[in-house]
């Protein structure tokens, strides 16, 4: 398939739905093949037989981000099936903990969410590397939020995540670029997906408003919209873009 990612080899987390999955898609559109990494096997494989119907290349590989094992497992995998890497995006996330005081939200929530956000990042990003450099340079995406980053959350838990997402790019960026390889925090807004979905009705429910309502009145952007400028980053068309993205 012809595009601006064609030739390209792109691991995508948490690439089964949401904005991982809308990504996947164009990628694949854009001529990448597409390894999709991801704990939710169907609309894993569905998102992989949407691909192929339409003529592109992609595997899936049922990935826990928050285990080193599985994180090499499907670096590897995806070198394996397709001879190389060149493009990593971490979709993979969780929101909870919502509208909780701090007094309130417990230990075990606090720790899962960065255990997926924070560490799921860097095991995914850790055992990617090495392949990136030897395919001679590449790309890495990694998806904060404007949570953390530029303003609060609804959640402590959440909120200190992507900061950390946020600070593990801007750490390892100038570290990567003498080889060849782009880092970037892509912070996106209020986007459609299943995760944001809840936390309005979270949202709607802490404050007694009917929860129907809230979602309509909530103006979710694409996640296509997103992907597009994803896709983007990706590309040699991106090479002389630097540090964070900020998105609607």
């Amino acid at each position: 398939m012809a595009g601006r990612l064609a030739d390209k080899v792109a691991l995508i987390t948490g690439g089964a739905r949401g904005i991982g999955g809308a990504s996947a898609r164009l990628f694949a559109a854009e001529g990448a093949k597409v390894a999709i990494g991801d704990l939710l096997e169907v609309e894993g494989a569905q998102t992989v037989a949407e691909i192929e119907a339409a003529g592109g290349a992609a595997l899936f590989v049922k990935t826990d981000v928050t285990q080193e094992a599985d994180c090499r497992r499907l670096a590897t995998a995806a070198v394996e099936r397709f001879g190389r890497l060149d493009v990593v995006l971490t979709c993979a996330g969780i929101l909870q903990g919502a509208y909780q005081a701090i007094e309130d939200l417990d230990l075990e929530t606090f720790e899962r969410v960065q255990a997926v956000n924070v560490r799921g990042i860097f095991l995914t990003v850790k055992h990617a590397v090495p392949h990136l450099k030897r395919s001679g340079g590449g790309v890495i995406l990694c998806i904060s939020s404007g949570a953390g980053v530029r303003g609060p959350s609804s959640s402590i838990a959440y909120g200190t995540s992507k900061a950390g997402v946020h600070g593990f790019v801007m750490t390892l960026q100038p570290r990567l670029e003498p080889q060849g390889i782009r880092v970037h925090a892509i912070c996106p807004g209020s986007i459609d997906t299943v995760l944001k979905r809840e936390n309005v009705a979270d949202g709607a429910r802490a404050a007694g408003r009917d929860v129907a309502q809230a979602l309509a009145a909530a103006a979710l952007g694409d996640p296509m919209g997103v992907a597009k400028v994803l896709a983007f980053l990706a590309s040699d068309d991106a090479d002389y873009v630097r540090g964070t993205i900020f998105t609607r």
